[in-house]
């Protein structure tokens, strides 16, 4: 239980670290009130997560310590929806009914579209 617990920690850790490096590497690049920086981060999490959910259905290619390090510990810390959920909010608060429309209804289907095509990539390979 405690070698879990270290694994998910340290991943979260890294995972977190990247996000927030990615994040703001984008969103400084970007003059649109569009939040690109979260929408990268979670749309390459989605495609992360998938290729090791892939990997993980594939048999013993992750070990079960693997897969907590890499899907709840990297992926976990990478991605954030309650980013997403706040930045929604500000969206629709400061009146940008477009960018809110394209930030939710893209997030949710290329996310989804995303995780698809991570588990597909592994299984064809």
């Amino acid at each position: 239980m405690y070698r879990h617990l270290i694994l998910a920690g340290a991943g979260s850790c890294a995972g977190g670290i990247c996000r927030f490096l990615v994040q703001s590497a984008v969103q400084h690049r970007s003059p649109s009130p569009y939040p690109w920086g979260t929408f990268l981060v979670n749309i390459s999490g989605c495609l992360l997560i998938g290729l090791v959910y892939g990997l993980s259905e594939r048999g013993n290619l992750l070990s079960p310590d693997a897969r907590i390090f890499l899907a709840t510990g990297i992926c976990g810390g990478y991605t954030t929806f309650s980013s997403f959920a706040l930045e929604n909010v500000s969206l629709m608060a400061s009146g940008e009914w477009l960018y809110f429309s394209l930030y939710l209804g893209l997030s949710v289907v290329v996310g989804i579209m995303a995780t698809w095509l991570g588990a597909l990539l592994i299984r064809i390979i």
